[in-house]
């Protein structure tokens, strides 16, 4: 599928939660609840290419919570610390991936994945 056969306000959607959950990186993280929320509502009716962007977008961020969590929880030890630049990298990747995917109309490469 080539960009011209798709349409703009299809792909928008997951566009914006791409760029939420980027914006989640340097931002109050209450924009990656926005996307997720979003992705919630844009889910059901999407085409049958986008769903798998919207179970990956989901899986992002729950994933993105319990490594968030764990991070957390080792900075009490002073672990804890070096993760959380490993987090933003792993969401960053996650997302930039997504994006370019979505962009040239095709699902994401691996959505059930924990890493990329």
């Amino acid at each position: 599928m080539t960009q011209n056969d798709l349409s703009r306000d299809e792909i928008r959607p997951p566009q914006i939660i791409y760029a939420l959950y980027l914006a989640g990186i340097v931002t109050a993280n209450i924009t990656l609840l926005i996307g997720v929320v979003i992705a919630y509502v844009y889910r059901k009716d999407a085409a049958l290419w986008l769903q798998p962007h919207y179970r990956y977008l989901i899986r992002t961020f729950w994933i993105g919570t319990l490594y968030a969590c764990i991070a957390f929880l080792l900075s009490i030890v002073m672990v804890g610390t070096l993760l959380w630049p490993l987090l933003a990298v792993w969401l960053g990747v996650r997302c930039v991936l997504g994006w370019i995917d979505v962009r040239k109309g095709r699902p994401p490469a691996r959505p059930a994945s924990w890493l990329w």
